[in-house]
C-alpha cells in the first residue's frame, strides 16, 4: 500500500501515550505534539510537511491518533482544549500491532454506524484519504477552513489592519499599522501593559500566505534584525505555518525570542475574542460510550 493509502498516523498512537504521561498525564494539543517530537527526535522532513490547507500534517496526524485514543478510553475528551489520559491510558502502551488493530477496529465499528444509517459505505482506504487531508477538527467544524480563506483572500493591507483589530481584542494597545514600504520588515505596533508599572512596545508582522507555503528561518532572522532597537518583543502572524527550523530560530538561546502565530493558532485566537465569528455549540455523538449498549 503506497504511503498515501497508508493511515499514517496510527504510528502516533504509543508516542501519544508516552508523550502524555511525559507531561504528567495532561497537556494542550500542541505541545503534547512537541513532546513526541522531542522524544523521537522527529527531522525536519518530517515536521516541515503541510497538507492542501498549509497546515502541519504532522500535528493533524497526531490529532487523528487522539481521536482514536479517545474512541478507544484511553484519553479523556470532556475537557476542550486539553488532552488527558483515563486511567486507563495511563497504565497502557501501545506497539505498532496493537495500534493497527485499534484502528481497524474503529474503522469498522464506524463502517457499522454509516451502514446503519443506509448511507454508502466508507473503505479503509477512502478513509485514510480523508484523514491524510483533513483534521479531525476540520471534520466536525467547516468554519475553521473558511475562516482561514476569508484571511488568505483579504488583501496585504487588510490582512495588516485585521490583524491589528485582533491585537486590540487581546488586549494589546496603542496598535497601530505602519506606512507600506517605509517598515523595514515592520507591519505595526503596540504596547502590552504587564501591570500599572511594566509595559512591553510590541511589533508585529504580517504573512498573509496561501496554502503551502511557509515561513522560514531566514524570515525570522530578518525580521528579529528589523526588531532589534525598536521594541521588546515581536510577533510574526501568518495564515501558514512555520518550519521547524524558524520554530528553533524564533526561540534561539542569546537572541530576542519573537512570538510565532501560524494559521491554527490564528483562528484560535480570533475564536478566543470572537472577532468576526458567530458561535454555535456543536454536540459530537461519543461512540465509545454507546458501544456497550450494543450487546
Amino acid at each position: 500500500m503506497s504511503k498515501k493509502n497508508t493511515a499514517e498516523f496510527v504510528k502516533w498512537f504509543g508516542p501519544l501515550l508516552d508523550a502524555l504521561r511525559d507531561l504528567g498525564d495532561s497537556g494542550k494539543p500542541r505541545e503534547v505534539s512537541d513532546r513526541i517530537a522531542t522524544n523521537l527526535n522527529l527531522p525536519d522532513e518530517i515536521l516541515d510537511q503541510t497538507l492542501k490547507s498549509g497546515s502541519s500534517r504532522f500535528y493533524n496526524q497526531v490529532a487523528w491518533a487522539r481521536q482514536y485514543l479517545v474512541w478507544e478510553g484511553l484519553l479523556d475528551a470532556s475537557k476542550h482544549g486539553t488532552w488527558k489520559l483515563t486511567e486507563s491510558g495511563q497504565k497502557t502502551t501501545i506497539n505498532p500491532d496493537d495500534a493497527r488493530l485499534i484502528f481497524k477496529k474503529w474503522v469498522a465499528i464506524n463502517q457499522k454506524n454509516i451502514k446503519s444509517k443506509e448511507l454508502p459505505a466508507v473503505t479503509e482506504k477512502a478513509l485514510v484519504e480523508i484523514i491524510n487531508e483533513v483534521s479531525p477538527e476540520t471534520a466536525e467544524a467547516a468554519d475553521t477552513p473558511a475562516l482561514l480563506n476569508v484571511l488568505r483572500n483579504l488583501s496585504p493591507e487588510g490582512f495588516e489592519k485585521i490583524c491589528r483589530e485582533l491585537l486590540r481584542e487581546s488586549g494589546f494597545e496603542n496598535v497601530a499599522v505602519t506606512s507600506r514600504g517605509a517598515d523595514g520588515g515592520i507591519d505595526g505596533f503596540g504596547t502590552l501593559e504587564i501591570n500599572p508599572f511594566v509595559s512591553f512596545r510590541v511589533i508585529f508582522q504580517c504573512k498573509r500566505y496561501k496554502e503551502g507555503n511557509t515561513i522560514s528561518r531566514a524570515q525570522v532572522g530578518d525580521f528579529r534584525n528589523a526588531m532589534i532597537g525598536r521594541a521588546e518583543k515581536g510577533i510574526i502572524i501568518t495564515t501558514s505555518t512555520f518550519s521547524n527550523a524558524a520554530i528553533q530560530e524564533a526561540n534561539r538561546d542569546g537572541a530576542p525570542k519573537i512570538e510565532l502565530v501560524d494559521a491554527d493558532k490564528l483562528v484560535e485566537m480570533f475564536e478566543k475574542v470572537e472577532l468576526g465569528l458567530k458561535k454555535r455549540i456543536v454536540y459530537d455523538v461519543d461512540i465509545s460510550f454507546f458501544e456497550k449498549y450494543r450487546m
